[in-house]
């Protein structure tokens, strides 16, 4: 990208490489196995072991239809964004005058301010996929509740494997979902580098210490019994 000055690819490279960071350390590290979202998949399991020993299961669908909801949401909110950053696109001029008079607004040119348009573009599709996505997954999982053998099966070999099989589901929808809305999240802090590459690097780092911080040390996580 010769376009580019090397303080503004350095800024950019800062910024995927926190974003990765934290999806890596939230997903895959031990540390991330104490998160939030780690412990709420442990409760996914629970709730579907617990679901197979009850008859009466409405409310259980009642539940899925709601996360189902927020899931949907989520991805409709994710195409308004979308469209909001093609606005961005076509009135460059406008919004490179006013950038230029902020306090610390660098001049960029339209080929700059078009390329970074298209990034916060790319980064509203991949929410999108992984919202919609997510839905899709949320609508397997009510399947799989349909299906759930009924309380006096319980203890036998196939009633377990189908709680394994719809909790494995119901995890792989969360993690989606957890992945599209840190993205809106990333997305935020991306806004910075509209104004200056370093305005770039202080909204990562707030985006990835508020996301730390809801992680690993808020009071939804100490609820779970830290």
């Amino acid at each position: 990208m010769p376009q580019f000055s090397p303080v503004d690819l350095i800024a950019l490279l800062w910024f995927l490489a926190a974003w990765l960071g934290s999806s890596f350390v939230i997903e895959m590290t031990p540390r991330g196995k104490a998160g939030l979202n780690s412990l709420m998949h442990r409760y996914r399991g629970l709730w579907m072991q617990r679901m197979l020993a009850r008859d009466m299961r409405m409310m259980d669908g009642q539940v899925i239809a709601a996360l189902q909801n927020g899931t949907a949401f989520f991805a409709s909110t994710s195409l308004i964004a979308l469209g909001g950053a093609l606005t961005l696109f076509r009135s460059s001029e406008d919004m490179l005058t006013v950038v230029a008079a902020l306090p610390f607004g660098v001049p960029v040119s339209h080929v700059q301010w078009e390329m970074k348009v298209v990034g916060l573009m790319i980064i509203f599709i991949y929410a999108f996929f992984k919202f919609a996505w997510s839905y899709r997954l949320y609508n397997y999982v009510a399947i799989l509740l349909g299906a759930m053998p009924p309380a006096s099966q319980k203890d036998t070999p196939q009633a377990e494997a189908h709680v394994m099989r719809t909790t494995r589901l119901f995890e792989a929808a969360g993690r989606h979902f957890n992945r599209g809305q840190r993205a809106f999240f990333f997305a935020l802090g991306y806004l910075g580098w509209f104004i200056s590459p370093w305005i770039l690097f202080i909204t990562t780092a707030m985006v990835v210490i508020v996301t730390w911080r809801r992680q690993f040390a808020s009071n939804a996580w100490r609820a779970m019994g830290h």
